[in-house]
């Protein structure tokens, strides 16, 4: 199992570069997680990211999973309704 890690925001001002190093990551092993503890800030351009990270991998029948999920990111899901969607375990953890 391979396991990387997402720091700071996941917007469209990075959106390119953590699209390009996130699809590479999806080659590194079949049994993969994605720890998005870091993430500070995500937007709509970070969100279809995560959804097309998860669509890839499914195409590649890679297992892939989100973990450790930030409050942002957890609100964006929430926001959306797409937590089911996604599959992960979500951890809340209360402040």
């Amino acid at each position: 199992m391979q396991m990387t890690g997402v720091e700071g925001e996941l917007t469209i001002y990075t959106a390119a570069t953590e699209k390009q190093r996130l699809q590479s990551f999806l080659y590194s092993d079949d049994v993969l997680e994605l720890n998005l503890s870091g993430v500070t800030e995500i937007d709509s351009a970070g969100l279809q990211i995560l959804i097309a990270l998860k669509k890839e991998a499914q195409k590649l029948n890679k297992k892939l999973s989100y973990v450790m999920h930030s409050k942002p990111v957890l609100e964006i899901f929430e926001f959306t309704s797409l937590t089911a969607w996604f599959g992960d375990q979500v951890v809340l953890v209360h402040d």
